[in-house]
């Protein structure tokens, strides 16, 4: 009997024991990965930060900064006719040969210039020669600012961002209180810019 009550008390710690242990290594891989999704989203983040610096480098150093150019047809002409389309084709190309945008980006900024076209050509629109166009706000529409720091993509830091699925939300700054709303797209593993607050239609397009 004694031997019996042995016996039962020798499994039961044993029964204890090995519980304990399933616990504390299932406690170690719960952590083990959390801290593999912690480190994910950092190199994630790193390399959102990269892509960004990397397209305001571009934008400030290689682009031709030819947006929404105007047509004149007669240097007599006080309005633009229209836009020069073939200039607007060029930098469409311009966009694309950098692999920076995603096609909806790019999609988004030609249907913008064809609208602007389309607008001044019925007058719906009018847009004096030598003065600000009748769509944005007199800002440049890359980063909404009329003025930026010297070389202020080596100072761009990320802030706000969020993961839903593959896309990315988020506001680079360079400090002094500044943010610029952002999206980008991670297809097959290279981050791709697919919005910009400058270019919403929706703020840069005045409405009807």
């Amino acid at each position: 009997m004694k031997y019996s009550k042995l016996t039962t008390v020798l499994l039961a710690l044993v029964f204890f024991s090995a519980c304990n242990q399933h616990g504390n290594a299932g406690a170690l891989k719960g952590k083990e990965k959390e801290t593999a999704r912690t480190s994910n989203v950092i190199d994630l983040i790193g390399e959102l930060n990269d892509k960004v610096k990397e397209l305001y480098k571009w934008n400030e150093t290689k682009s031709t900064h030819v947006d929404f150019e105007p047509l004149q047809l007669k240097e007599t002409d006080s309005v633009y006719a229209g836009l020069d389309l073939e200039i607007h084709k060029k930098r469409i190309n311009e966009l694309r040969e950098t692999n920076l945008f995603t096609d909806q980006f790019i999609s988004n900024y030609d249907n913008i210039g064809l609208i602007i076209d389309e607008k001044l050509r019925n007058k719906s629109w009018v847009w004096y020669v030598g003065e600000l166009p009748p769509f944005g706000n007199g800002a440049n529409p890359w980063c909404n600012c009329q003025d930026n720091p010297d070389n202020f993509w080596e100072k761009i830091i990320l802030r706000d961002v969020n993961f839903a699925n593959n896309l990315a939300t988020f506001n680079w700054s360079w400090g002094d209180g500044f943010n610029y709303k952002t999206k980008a797209l991670l297809a097959n593993g290279i981050w791709k810019i697919d919005y910009l607050e400058g270019f919403d239609p929706k703020v840069f397009l005045p409405s009807e």
